[in-house]
């Protein structure tokens, strides 16, 4: 049967997309994120024809945690990150398997 498994990631963790440097430590951790999910994407592929297994970044979400980047970037409420996700979740497809997307389901380069 068709399955989808999401994990939560970072566009940060994008090795591609990091043209600023900084947060080491963070950026080190969701790359390595992505590489688990890409990895458990291909070895479930040979058993699991219907799974798509996917890292994916929710853009900037208005927390604690991202407080000070807010007036940076454009950000939404956990709840409206939550229904994007859920929106893109609902559209993946098994052929996706594997890849790194946006909350509105574009590609985040690795």
């Amino acid at each position: 049967r068709p399955s989808v498994l999401v994990v939560l990631s970072a566009r940060v963790g994008s090795i591609g997309d990091n043209r600023i440097g900084g947060w080491v430590s963070y950026r080190a951790a969701k790359a390595a994120v992505n590489q688990i999910v890409h990895t458990a994407a291909i070895e479930l592929a040979r058993t699991h024809k219907h799974a798509a297994v996917v890292a994916m970044h929710p853009g900037t979400v208005a927390t604690s945690f991202t407080e000070q980047y807010l007036n940076r970037h454009p950000s939404v409420s956990p709840s409206v990150a939550a229904e994007n996700l859920i929106d893109v979740m609902g559209r993946l497809q098994a052929g996706q398997t594997g890849q790194f997307l946006d909350y509105s389901g574009a590609s985040v380069p690795w």
